[in-house]
């Protein structure tokens, strides 16, 4: 392939990639309003919110997840690190801690998870996959222990319980606070990992570890930041999970990984690593939550979400081997 059409080819895969996500959701949009049943409920105000709401908590966690997998990584502990956090932050409130404090705790929590995950990525070189694979066995059972294996209830009245409160519930506004928080931290984070230096190391890290080492890059320094950072995401997605519930639950996000793995993918980025954006993650998160509002409108049961949610999985790892293989050509 000669420079021009190479160039030319990089350009149009940047355009798929920025318009492809859009693409998806109108496709989903439009597969769910074909059905007469569902069509008059599913564009209301109200059908709008509960989308919008069911998003935050793996919107946050996606946040956290792309710059992961741009990094070249991947985190399964994700699901486990909520369960630990929100009933973290149940305990201290019934234990009569302050709002503020419960808060700096339970999203510390997470970051806490991340940096373990870190250390022993970047310390032993070991793969992420095992590393998050087993720490993801290890949260979750010490979320079970430290709950005596049973949910924890938020105290009544504390203000916890009003980020995800549903207000004026047939309406689109007024929003819950944590779909404002959400929507914040990706305008944040598209900044940071687009014009910073750190982003500009993740992308780095992500495209070529040996030569991003090679360029002065503390790549074992920056993956131990990459896995805290993103750990403070899933903290703050456990804090989500304790408003939404308004009580700590350690059998809570089982699978939690699946969906903001697959957001993250479904929004363009590869799992090569070296590819990937907030925006396309942030549309990949409302894909999933308007294929599960749709679903349970549709009548369908767990199962049918489930093989449907795997079947998306798959085609979208798959348009990304596709991607990456014509990239190489």
């Amino acid at each position: 392939m000669n420079p021009t059409k190479s160039l030319l080819f990089s350009r149009l895969l940047r355009a798929i990639n920025v318009v492809g996500p859009f693409f998806g959701l109108l496709l989903v949009l439009g597969l769910f309003s074909l059905s007469a049943e569902v069509r008059p409920y599913l564009f209301t105000g109200g059908n709008f919110k509960i989308i919008l709401i069911q998003t935050v908590i793996v919107a946050i966690g996606a946040l956290g997840m792309t710059i992961i997998i741009v990094s070249g990584g991947i985190d399964l502990s994700v699901g486990s690190a909520v369960a630990m956090s929100s009933v973290l932050g149940a305990t201290l409130l019934v234990e009569g801690y302050s709002t503020t404090v419960t808060i700096l705790f339970t999203v510390l929590a997470g970051g806490l998870i991340g940096l373990l995950n870190g250390l022993m990525i970047a310390g032993f070189r070991m793969m992420p996959f095992i590393v998050t694979l087993g720490t993801m066995g290890i949260v979750r059972g010490g979320a079970k222990w430290l709950s005596g294996n049973q949910t924890v209830n938020n105290p009544p009245g504390t203000p916890l319980n009003g980020i995800m409160a549903r207000l004026r519930p047939t309406e689109l506004f007024p929003l819950p606070l944590g779909v404002w928080i959400a929507l914040a931290l990706a305008i944040i984070l598209a900044v940071v990992m687009r014009r910073t230096v750190f982003g500009r190391h993740v992308f780095a890290i992500g495209s070529n570890e040996a030569t991003a080492r090679l360029c002065g890059i503390r790549v074992p320094m920056q993956k131990v930041l990459i896995y805290t950072l993103a750990g403070l995401f899933f903290g703050l997605a456990g804090l989500m999970q304790l408003s939404r519930l308004t009580q700590g639950d350690p059998t809570v996000a089982v699978g939690l990984e699946l969906d903001i793995i697959a957001a993250v993918v479904i929004g363009g980025a590869s799992l090569s690593g070296g590819t990937g954006s907030v925006l396309g993650s942030m549309i990949g998160a409302l894909i999933m939550a308007v294929l599960r509002n749709g679903s349970n409108q549709m009548g369908w049961q767990n199962f049918t979400q489930e093989i449907i949610i795997g079947i998306v999985i798959i085609m979208a790892v798959g348009l990304d081997m596709l991607r990456q293989g014509r990239t190489k050509r």
